[in-house]
């Protein structure tokens, strides 16, 4: 497996990491959410691996469920929440032309990351 990264919703593992994508297996905990962001230089494919959860992309909310696909265009804002009692897996690839973590604009957030 990658490097684990915690935060206060769960935890991510990077599972490549190359010039041209990156790819993420995101764990978010029971009740956890990420913060409402976007980012310029990037789009995101999610694909739900177990779960159940709600995407909000451009103010719509989707659900989610094992087997859910999503795509977010780079410049989107977007956010993902778990409100179930087990673990919410999404398996996250990036493409575009850049995949820091320093692309993330926050609008909103849970844990005062603002």
């Amino acid at each position: 497996m990658g490097k684990m990264f915690k935060r206060p919703w769960g935890y991510y593992e990077v599972l490549s990491d190359a010039p041209d994508h990156k790819v993420k297996r995101i764990v978010i905990e029971p009740e956890g959410r990420l913060s409402l962001q976007s980012h310029k230089l990037r789009h995101e494919h999610w694909f739900v691996v177990s779960g159940t959860g709600k995407a909000i992309i451009d103010s719509k909310d989707y659900p989610l469920s094992t087997g859910c696909v999503v795509d977010i265009p780079a410049s989107t804002k977007h956010r993902v929440q778990n409100s179930s009692e087990e673990k919410l897996v999404i398996i996250e690839v990036q493409t575009g032309k850049y995949f820091g973590e320093d692309d993330i604009e926050r609008f909103e957030d849970n844990y005062g990351r603002v």
